[in-house]
């Protein structure tokens, strides 16, 4: 059982401050003026109170690469950066098309106590795109599965697109589909425009994304199941995805934090740390996706965390894999790139990186109110802070951060899970004795 905790000062959502009591893992009374006998007392005076963050898109790893991340790391860097519940990508080792794969992944979860790990289960066998996997035994399983996913690769066959999309509508599944073009993206090294163009590196053309999500969402409409698109990064996609919803298609879409603040003139460095999939866009991109996560054409934010051994990063830029670490650094970006910049209010915040992607994956507990009865998930952030992002930010087994040397606002002073602080003072809690 959870301690009893008194948070005293904190501003709920960023706006009028007040107490928090924690019993039993949940919220027992908000007020001011509040104590317990007994009960840990944290000093939150100034602290922004966001419900525990949900990330919708998360590399772990395990099993089959533990080079590069565990769900023990991978769930302490999630912690670190505020989250309290993580949907693991399916690209392991056995892939994560089975109901063995992705109950191992809930338990080794539920062992590290960190945050809760929700899997996301494969769409095609082995991730090869050639028949459907085990959607129904996976939804069924203990870990009931909602999202499925060959993130990494693009479910390119339309028929076997519509066939997953009408399978997983029986049991309110929803396919999580990567939109690239395989063909129109044979060699690319970066986004293809001015800049691939002057460095003579084989380009990324947004048309191979927009293609995707156009087919993508009249299926969706014509089967009348859930769509959601994995890290839109062009204006053309937002404009596809903002006519859908006018019609009225069930379609949700996410945006990575990399893409609303940078660019693919970083490219011109050949610093691998920036390489990724897909690719840093240019600089209208940048701003048309900033518009389409305030107007809520896009719904969430999700961090596509994707850790590499330092020598995947470290070689020359042809033969670097594609990826950023990115759970520690997510909402620090956000915060530069959104409400820095006046498109989002705090309770926005709640809503693009809490709320709504618990509701797009169908996981209970999570993305819930600050409100009296609700599960203790929560956030204590402090947003009047500036600092140098560095290595000892990082918490996960790899270092690929695009962010190393920058400055970013704010710092997660607490995180709590389950009603059990996993971070307290901006530091690790060590022992939780899960």
């Amino acid at each position: 059982m959870s301690e009893t905790l008194v948070i005293t000062g904190a501003k709920l959502l960023g706006a009028e401050s007040a107490d928090i009591i924690i019993e039993d893992g949940r919220i027992a009374e908000i007020g001011t003026g509040l104590t317990r006998t007994g009960a840990r007392v944290i000093d939150a005076a100034g602290l922004v109170a966001l419900p525990g963050l949900v990330d919708l898109h998360t590399h772990l790893r395990e099993p089959g690469y533990e080079a590069s991340e565990t769900i023990l790391t991978g769930t302490r860097a999630a912690a670190a950066g505020g989250f309290t519940a993580v949907f693991a990508m399916p690209n392991t080792s056995p892939v994560a098309d089975t109901a063995g794969v992705v109950e191992q992944e809930l338990a080794l979860g539920e062992a590290a106590g960190y945050a809760t790990v929700q899997p996301i289960g494969a769409v095609t066998v082995g991730q090869k795109g050639e028949r459907l996997a085990e959607l129904g035994a996976m939804a069924t399983s203990r870990a009931q599965v909602r999202v499925f996913s060959d993130d990494g690769f693009c479910v390119f066959d339309p028929l076997i697109m519509r066939r997953a999309l009408e399978y997983v509508k029986s049991f309110d599944g929803v396919i999580a589909q990567h939109a690239q073009d395989p063909r129109l993206t044979e060699g690319a090294q970066m986004n293809e425009g001015t800049v691939s163009a002057e460095l003579g590196l084989t380009g990324w053309p947004a048309v191979a994304e927009e293609s995707i999500i156009a087919r993508d969402v009249l299926l969706a409409e014509h089967v009348g199941s859930r769509l959601h698109v994995c890290h839109l990064s062009t204006a053309g996609s937002v404009d596809i995805i903002r006519w859908a919803k006018k019609r009225g298609i069930d379609v949700t879409a996410e945006v990575t934090p990399h893409h609303l603040l940078l660019t693919d003139e970083l490219v011109r460095g050949y610093d691998a740390r920036y390489k990724v999939n897909p690719p840093l866009r240019r600089e209208e991109d940048v701003l048309a996706v900033r518009e389409g996560l305030a107007d809520g054409t896009i719904d969430i934010v999700a961090t596509d965390h994707a850790p590499h051994p330092s020598e995947h990063k470290a070689c020359e830029w042809q033969a670097a894999a594609n990826g950023m670490v990115g759970l520690e650094s997510a909402l620090r970006v956000v915060h530069q790139s959104m409400v820095q910049t006046g498109l989002l209010e705090w309770s926005d915040i709640a809503r693009v990186m809490s709320a709504a992607p618990a509701r797009i994956g169908r996981l209970s507990g999570h993305g819930t109110p600050l409100e009296v009865g609700q599960p203790a998930q929560l956030t204590l952030y402090d947003a009047s802070v500036d600092g140098v992002f560095t290595e000892a930010d990082l918490h996960g087994r790899s270092v690929n951060s695009p962010y190393l040397g920058r400055a970013l606002p704010g710092r997660v002073e607490y995180t709590i899970h389950d009603g059990t602080l996993t971070v307290a003072g901006g530091a690790l809690v060590e022992e939780l004795g899960a």
